[in-house]
């Protein structure tokens, strides 16, 4: 981790957003668990903000201590079978909660002024076939090949308002 740009970032998570308050206070449907749902949720979300591709991928950078900095010392990760568990019976509506309480400090903070985050808008894109078929095609067409059979179609994308 290049400078500890992660590490800074984590931080400033923690003490503007109190993202392990929330966290905390979330619950799953696991009886007697080696590890909290907070401490379950905390890899996951490190691995999203990485943009790593597969837990396969997680479970070998926490088996590496790759997150050792981000946490106290001593403090043992949940291998990524508990992960799975965890996350297969998670109650949704605290991560809802977590996720209007970061939205309610970020208008507190006006992080948002004028529509804008430092300037730049921000947007959705939504990628989307527009129409397709077996039968017909263009040379414009893309193309996806399954089981011998050639799909061809359009696709584009979308900013929605």
């Amino acid at each position: 981790m290049r400078k500890n740009y992660f590490v800074k970032l984590v931080r400033y998570m923690k003490n503007v957003y109190h993202l392990e308050h929330g966290l905390n206070k979330m619950s799953d449907g696991r009886v007697n668990p080696t590890y909290s749902t907070g401490q379950v949720i905390l890899p996951v979300l490190f691995g999203f903000l990485l943009r790593i591709k597969s837990f396969n991928e997680l479970n070998f950078m926490i088996k590496n201590h790759e997150f050792s900095k981000l946490f106290p010392r001593g403090t043992k990760l949940p291998q990524i079978d508990a992960i799975r568990d965890a996350l297969k019976v998670i109650d949704l509506e605290g991560l809802k909660q977590i996720n209007q309480d970061i939205i309610k400090k970020v208008v507190e903070n006006k992080v948002f002024e004028n529509g804008t985050i430092d300037g730049y808008m921000v947007a959705a894109v939504d990628g989307t076939k527009f129409f397709g078929g077996n039968k017909k095609s263009c040379s414009e067409c893309l193309t996806s090949t399954k089981a011998e059979k050639t799909h061809c179609f359009h696709s584009g994308s979308l900013c929605p308002q």
